[in-house]
């Protein structure tokens, strides 16, 4: 039994491995397929997605007409415009106010980090939101969204960086102080370039969620601003999408093609980012 264990325990160790794989291959691969498949059909073949291939692939007419009669290109600056500057706003403010929260001890710093990272647990309460930028008059803006949006992720950069601030030396710090540098310059010169792949981390998750998000956006700028999923969701409404489910499949590739590039550029900082904090 013993030289039987023994010959079974390498294919155990292979096989478990495999198997994995081949899960996370069906996961992932089966929805994928279905989006790019129903994508590449006509109207006719696409009424009932299935995973079937399109009889002629038609994924290339299906983006024109897309790009061209969703608006696509309004959306994708609206996009831009609320998620760049919630981005590095939330960025800035999170990365100086983790830096504070990692370097000082004591029950009151505790519970100030307790308070900033609750953000992560505590839903936001969408009607007091949207009242509340009606009395200062933000209702329907940009800036209120962004506003909106840095509130709600501050908590995920805090809870980040805050860790990752703890793992690098103090004598970095002093050393930087014995040559004369104020608190400012000490953070730009050397606690943000050391927070880059955490940064980098918490870009992608921030944006992600933000690229995607409707629910918000549609109670806070309720159409006055175009955003790439606020944009499917109007016009699926209105009607030009309905029961055409290549366009929508096909709108919904187009709008995820930034968001996957990015990550497929910036992974190996997104892995460092996450398992830093650990190996330091």
């Amino acid at each position: 039994m013993t030289a039987l264990s023994a010959r079974r325990a390498p294919r155990r160790r292979l096989g478990q491995p495999i198997a994995a794989i081949l899960v996370a291959a069906a996961v992932l691969g089966v929805p994928f397929w279905l989006v790019v498949a129903t994508a590449g059909k006509d109207q006719g073949e696409a009424l009932d997605p299935n995973l079937s291939a399109p009889s002629q692939w038609h994924l290339w007419e299906n983006f024109a007409t897309v790009f061209t009669d969703g608006r696509m290109l309004s959306a994708f600056f609206g996009s831009l415009l609320v998620m760049v500057p919630s981005v590095v706003g939330v960025l800035v403010l999170g990365s100086m106010a983790a830096w504070i929260l990692g370097r000082r001890g004591g029950r009151l710093t505790a519970a100030i980090y307790a308070l900033g990272i609750s953000g992560i647990v505590l839903p936001p309460a969408v009607v007091t939101i949207v009242l509340l930028l009606r009395q200062l008059g933000l209702a329907g803006t940009a800036l209120g969204m962004i506003g909106v949006y840095m509130g709600m992720y501050l908590s995920t950069v805090i809870f980040f960086v805050t860790g990752f601030v703890r793992t690098i030396p103090h004598e970095l710090e002093e050393a930087a102080r014995v040559d004369g540098a104020g608190p400012v310059r000490v953070f730009i010169r050397i606690i943000l370039p050391l927070l880059r792949p955490v940064l980098a981390t918490a870009t992608i998750l921030i944006c992600l969620y933000i690229w995607n998000d409707v629910f918000y956006a549609l109670f806070v700028i309720g159409g006055r601003i175009d955003t790439l999923p606020l944009n499917l969701y109007q016009v699926a409404s209105a009607g030009l999408y309905l029961q055409n489910w290549h366009l929508i499949f096909a709108y919904i590739i187009l709008m995820s093609l930034p968001l996957l590039i990015t990550f497929m550029v910036a992974q190996r900082r997104i892995i460092s980012g996450i398992t830093s904090g650990a190996v330091k």
